[in-house]
């Protein structure tokens, strides 16, 4: 079976940067299964999967405009440590959330200079390439439970973890 929109697919795959560095991978000898075409991938990954077959191996590069967007400086701001009271001991690197006329948002402490910390709103690998090895271990049909949802379910998927 071939993959396509609804198709349940379980692939391995390793996730790297520009220097070759692993930012992620399949967990330990799990495949990561995914519903397909519902936007559970990045799309510039599940686009090179469609059609793909179990079995198949690929290496994908993905540009940031397919992947998880350009890096928008509009999502860095400084803020004085006191708008962010509540919070021991913030640090570089440290993920919190922070509440935006859009919504919560995540975001990233990337500076801390004085009084005034560092906020980025970009997700991590905003403006980087992705470069990633697949290898499909499995396609199979989704089932009505799984179209309902948007997700996996069962061996390897949404309520196994």
């Amino acid at each position: 079976m071939a993959i396509g929109t609804d198709s349940v697919v379980s692939i391995h795959y390793t996730l790297k940067d520009d220097t070759g560095t692993v930012i992620d991978r399949s967990e330990a000898g799990e495949p990561l299964a995914y519903l397909h075409g519902h936007g559970n991938l990045i799309p510039g990954l599940e686009q090179e999967l469609t059609g793909k077959n179990s079995g198949d191996e690929l290496s994908v590069t993905v540009p940031p405009a397919q992947g998880y967007g350009e890096y928008d400086q509009g999502l860095v701001q400084n803020v004085p440590r006191r708008a962010l009271r509540g919070i021991k001991d913030v640090k570089i690197g440290m993920r919190l959330h922070a509440q935006s006329p859009e919504g919560t948002q995540a975001v990233t402490v990337t500076k801390i200079l004085g009084d005034m910390v560092t906020l980025d709103g970009n997700h991590p690998l905003a403006g980087k390439s992705l470069h990633f090895e697949v290898r499909i271990e499995d396609v199979r049909a989704a089932t009505e439970e799984e179209l309902s949802h948007g997700h996996v379910h069962g061996p390897h998927g949404h309520h196994d973890h």
